[in-house]
């Protein structure tokens, strides 16, 4: 596989660290290189967060994407997608919660802008918001097909408390779901 760079953006307590930690945890396991650096500010809680998931099948020897380097984006805080779209590379995908994030129409003709209510999903369909970041987790994983899904999986359950492993697997079903719905509308 050539080099993938993914970043998740959000504000601090949404769960971006841990999509990013499962992504690098399971590209190693599957004997690879997966790298996660996160930014977030003091206020941790509420304020900016980043994540930046590099995975390569060759050694990782820069920790840091470049500005234009990355891939993929998924973003559920407008004020981390203002912050941190300037990393994406053109016609690179861009996932928002159209309720929290807003490209403008210049972001929409510079990448591939998809719309899917990840924060609404997790609170209505699975029941518990905070099984948001493996929606966004399964999200990022079809659209780049970055990840065996069954061994991404297996690696987030690993992760996750034990009492909540039926909820995040019906949370990474939906996320697939979604997903594959919007591409092949192709929004």
């Amino acid at each position: 596989m050539a080099r993938l760079t993914l970043r998740f953006t959000g504000v601090g307590g949404q769960g971006v660290l841990l999509a990013g930690e499962i992504m690098a945890a399971c590209k190693i396991k599957l004997g690879g290189y997966g790298l996660k650096t996160a930014t977030y500010t003091s206020q941790v809680r509420g304020g900016p967060t980043v994540v930046d998931i590099t995975l390569d099948d060759e050694e990782i020897r820069y920790p840091y994407a470049n500005e234009g380097e990355i891939d993929f984006m998924l973003s559920v805080a407008d004020v981390s997608y203002q912050a941190f779209k300037k990393g994406v590379k053109p016609g690179g995908i861009i996932v928002v919660d159209p309720n929290l994030a807003h490209p403008t129409e210049e972001d929409r003709e510079k990448f591939k802008v998809y719309e899917i209510p990840i924060i609404t999903i997790a609170k209505e369909e699975v029941g518990n918001v905070i099984t948001q970041s493996v929606v966004a987790l399964a999200i990022a994983n079809e659209m780049t097909g970055a990840l065996p899904h069954e061994k991404l999986i297996e690696t987030m359950l690993s992760k996750v408390p034990a009492k909540v492993h039926e909820a995040n697997k019906k949370a990474y079903e939906l996320g697939l779901k979604y997903a594959k719905e919007a591409l092949e509308k192709g929004e």
